[in-house]
């Protein structure tokens, strides 16, 4: 009996993958790569892309290309851009290229284990509250409403305050800060996803409730579910540049939040000191969101023939 039920299950789901929205007419096995030239069409898009690869190699590869130490003074304070330091240095003479190259590694691994947690409780707490409805429903939302309503950036100071400035404490600051529009939205597709015949047709065969949720609805509600987690990372970018600026940051870690912050009562005597690291972010921030716009257009049906 056990050994039929998991074959009914494993039928079900099969079943449940392969369901598409009626506006797209596309087989399972080249779904991903309509997606993916969807995707493509959007120039913005894959400059989008392009520019957050290069941002990423140079978090990850800067240091060795161009190693050094984002605290050491190497010349004179407030030199201009070009000559022994290409972007200029800071007010005590700390080359500000050197922190632009190191920041970008603590600063996206900020915002992508930030961006983790936030799928994590968002996804779990929405799926949760959408399928079942009812008590649970209320009692979750309940819970998204008062995060929801709670002034993020104050709650993310007092959680970094409360737990010393570290890269963990402010990953978890901005990660409990920053879940309930994930949830809310996974709710949603949940809600409208849940009476549909194929999950149905899992419910008919016995298939578990787990299985139901992990297996049949949540791939079918991944698409919008994509996109807002790709936006979030730049929210948590700016999340995490914000704090920084705050000096809520772990001070043996250069972020560029971090520059701009300790050079901002010098920006007219040297703009160069906050210009640099805050067009770092501003970058970051762009393609991220052009990403996010490429993949709107790849999962969105409706705009495929634009």
């Amino acid at each position: 009996m056990n050994e039929q039920q998991a074959m009914n299950e494993q039928h079900a789901v099969q079943a449940s993958l392969q369901w598409v929205p009626a506006e797209d007419e596309i087989q399972p096995e080249i779904r991903w790569r309509v997606t993916w030239q969807m995707f493509c069409a959007n120039k913005g898009a894959v400059v989008g892309l392009i520019l957050l690869s290069i941002i990423i190699l140079m978090g990850l590869f800067g240091p060795v290309i161009y190693p050094g130490d984002p605290f050491k003074i190497v010349a004179q304070p407030f030199l201009k851009p070009g000559g022994i330091a290409a972007l200029g240095t800071d007010f005590l003479g700390r080359d500000i290229l050197t922190g632009i190259i190191y920041g970008a590694r603590p600063t996206l691994a900020i915002a992508f284990s930030a961006t983790l947690i936030t799928a994590i409780v968002g996804l779990t707490v929405g799926a949760l509250a959408g399928f079942f409805g009812g008590k649970v429903d209320s009692l979750l939302m309940g819970v998204t409403e008062f995060f929801q309503v709670l002034p993020s950036l104050i709650f993310a100071m007092v959680v970094v305050a409360v737990f010393t400035p570290t890269l963990l404490s402010v990953v978890v600051a901005i990660g409990v800060t920053s879940w309930t529009g994930i949830a809310r939205l996974t709710r949603a597709e949940f809600l409208k996803l849940r009476e549909r015949e194929f999950v149905m047709g899992a419910r008919a065969v016995g298939a578990r409730d787990r299985t139901i949720i992990v297996r049949v609805i949540l791939p079918n509600a991944l698409p919008p579910l994509i996109i807002a987690m790709t936006l979030q990372i730049g929210i948590c970018v700016l999340f995490e540049a914000a704090l920084s600026f705050l000096g809520l940051s772990d001070p043996n870690i250069m972020t560029w939040g971090r520059m701009i912050g300790q050079s901002r009562d010098f920006f007219v005597q040297a703009w160069w000191t906050v210009s640099f690291p805050g067009l770092a972010i501003l970058l970051t921030v762009l393609s991220i969101a052009l990403i996010g716009d490429g993949l709107n257009d790849a999962y969105n049906p409706k705009l495929r023939g634009r």
